[in-house]
């Protein structure tokens, strides 16, 4: 069973030119070409096409895209397996997004109702963070650094308050976007610019309690993980525009570091 570039374009909502563009680049390649010069898309095809899709809309760009999709064809786990991740990932995203749309929708009928009578809510009782919820990483912080290092950062972040909490996150992610700024610029990692943000990262990691920065420990070596963890996990790499921008960022730490 096979589909014309154009069968598959109008299915997904894209154009022709798009699918050629990831056929040019390796990304999806058509099963065949005919003598006519058209392209088809069989099964295979259409799956890796799917993949692509859901890793855009995971705010991938095509370079941290084609380097997820190699890295997991690589294990040869078959892709209902490598699709079966995916879904998981998508599932998860999804209660965390259904409970943040309550959560709003709270704040938004309690801000009203307070309006109309002029009776304060209580916003706590109102369950308005729910679905902002930092422990689920929990397991990985646990496995890769112990459970004690994450009851001290746990602590710490809830020690914060909410003010607290709302600043620090404004700080990672003004740090983030300038992260992404500078790989944008093409700034050399050992720049002034990008070794200004190494300190500042560095400055950021040691802040935190219960972390080998904080701690005493071997902060090159933390750091330096940390950045590897960066480029290889499409999760982190996405907080630095990708797979390029966040080896960008390693590279800059490890210029940091020598």
């Amino acid at each position: 069973m096979e589909y014309t570039i154009h069968d598959v374009a109008r299915a997904v909502g894209t154009t022709s030119r798009t699918l050629r563009h990831y056929d040019s680049i390796g990304l999806v390649s058509p099963s065949r070409v005919g003598h006519n010069g058209y392209r088809y898309y069989d099964n295979a095809a259409l799956v890796r096409l799917q993949r692509v899709l859901l890793l855009r809309q995971l705010g991938l760009g095509l370079d941290a895209i084609r380097a997820v999709l190699d890295a997991q064809d690589e294990q040869s786990a078959g892709e209902a397996r490598i699709l079966s991740d995916h879904l998981a990932v998508l599932r998860s995203e999804r209660r965390r997004i259904t409970d943040q749309i309550g959560a709003v929708e709270r704040t938004i009928a309690a801000l009203e109702g307070a309006a109309m009578d002029g009776a304060e809510r209580d916003l706590m009782e109102e369950n308005v963070f729910e679905g902002f919820d930092h422990t689920r990483y929990r397991d990985e912080v646990e496995d890769r650094w112990g459970k004690d290092a994450y009851a001290r950062s746990d602590a710490w972040w809830r020690g914060l308050g909410s003010d607290g909490q709302k600043e620090w996150q404004e700080r990672v992610g003004r740090l983030s976007a300038d992260w992404v700024a500078a790989a944008e610029r093409g700034e050399d990692p050992s720049s002034p610019a990008a070794q200004e943000l190494a300190s500042r990262h560095v400055e950021w990691l040691s802040s935190v309690p219960g972390t080998p920065a904080h701690e005493g420990g071997d902060l090159r070596a933390y750091v330096l993980g940390l950045g590897e963890m960066y480029v290889a996990d499409e999760r982190f790499a996405a907080n630095y525009g990708g797979s390029a921008g966040a080896a960008f960022v390693r590279d800059a730490l490890r210029a940091y570091f020598e």
